[in-house]
């Protein structure tokens, strides 16, 4: 059953504020429309901003269907933990068990050095080191290395879903791609979300959104949540931009009948999904809630949700990938803040950003929920001054 409707926010100075802010950016021209909800316990405050695409077709609303990108990717993790809790496989698990093209694998002799020159794997690669992101592949801070420009070539664009190949010639790809470090050596951003989706695919024996749409979408009334958009509901799908070659204005990426009006070949576990704000904050809620939906139905225990939401990383691995983390750790799935390096770093806070414009976080120490929607790609791995602004705006 979905989760009942919220109470909205009785702080009017609040709800202003949010948006005022959304608004700014639209009568900038920055993005068409926008989203933002914030969550405290049973009080949310929303404010849809602007339009559906750039000429104004719709309204924004609270319901628009938006391509979320890699806040998909605590959702994918979440499916692992469950397989973790049914027995299917164990954290410690060789993944080659389910997934046989990565037996063996060889890695770089060093970062630096050419995809050729390679010595074997020091071990096999485990379900811990795809769900903490630590396989060996993946994009570390520095994009010129040898073996990332190798990678480039198979870990395709998210944004593009139907670009990637089926799951058994995407991994086939991939295999002939050498690790850049040693499996659970280093933190490295993307490919890790990916293999999680292929390996709960593998093991059930069932595609990802067959599973996630069980397991998790149905028991947690996330009815909009899903790896495509069907025509019934492209009245409520955004446009989807870019900023324009020559930097000034946006130009259309994707159109509501284009990518996710389908299937694609390969569903991403790491950035495929289209949501809403509503189904979003259903997700986070049942990770506050330590596993249970509002109903009290638990789907993960308290112990997967700790895992999930708890830094795995030493500081050298932080480092490594230091352009996107910004000093922060990981967890399962998303981020997970350690310090307390801006207004908006909680230690304990948990989240992402996607690269079509989104950004969702949970705080368990407070019980809060942010979640920004735009449909605004982002240009780099770095968040954008919205993103930063509304972050600002919601730890205040």
């Amino acid at each position: 059953m979905p989760n009942p409707l919220p109470k909205p926010d009785p702080n009017p100075r609040s709800a202003s504020g949010l948006h005022d802010l959304l608004k700014a950016y639209v009568d900038e021209g920055k993005v068409p429309g926008a989203v933002g909800l914030v969550a405290r316990g049973d009080t949310v405050e929303v404010r849809a901003v602007g339009t559906v695409d750039v000429e104004g077709s719709a309204p924004m609303a609270r319901d628009s269907i938006f391509r979320i990108a890699s806040i998909s990717k605590p959702i994918t993790a979440a499916a692992v933990m469950m397989l973790i809790e049914d027995g299917e496989i164990a954290s410690d698990d060789p993944v080659d068990t389910w997934l046989p093209e990565l037996a063996k694998p060889m890695v770089v002799r060093t970062p630096s050095s050419p995809v050729e020159d390679v010595v074997p794997a020091a071990r096999p690669l485990t379900v811990a080191d795809l769900l903490s992101s630590r396989a060996g592949w993946g994009f570390p801070s520095d994009f010129t290395l040898p073996q990332v420009q190798a990678l480039f070539e198979v870990q395709k664009d998210g944004r593009e879903p139907q670009g990637f190949p089926a799951p058994d010639a995407w991994l086939a790809d991939l295999s002939r791609i050498p690790l850049l470090y040693q499996p659970g050596e280093a933190w490295l951003y993307g490919t890790c979300s990916d293999l999680q989706g292929v390996l709960v695919s593998r093991v059930t024996g069932r595609s990802l959104p067959e599973f996630l749409a069980e397991r998790i979408f149905e028991p947690l009334g996330m009815t909009d949540t899903a790896f495509e958009v069907p025509a019934a509901k492209r009245d409520r799908f955004t446009s989807s931009y870019r900023t324009a070659p020559d930097g000034h204005g946006l130009e259309l990426a994707d159109a509501p009948d284009g990518q996710w009006s389908r299937v694609p070949p390969f569903p991403s576990g790491g950035g495929g999904l289209v949501s809403t704000a509503d189904d979003w904050l259903a997700f986070a809620r049942l990770l506050l809630a330590g596993g249970t939906t509002a109903e009290g139905h638990r789907l993960l225990s308290r112990a997967s949700v700790r895992q999930m939401t708890t830094n795995h990383l030493t500081r050298p691995q932080r480092e490594i990938g230091a352009l996107f983390m910004e000093g922060q750790g990981w967890g399962y799935g998303a981020q997970v803040d350690i310090a307390p390096t801006d207004p908006w770093n909680v230690p304990g806070r948990y989240g992402w950003s996607g690269g079509t414009g989104t950004t969702g976080h949970l705080v368990p120490a407070t019980g809060t929920v942010t979640l920004l929607l735009t449909q605004v790609a982002m240009e780099n791995p770095t968040p954008t001054p919205l993103m930063r602004d509304f972050w600002r705006r919601t730890a205040q």
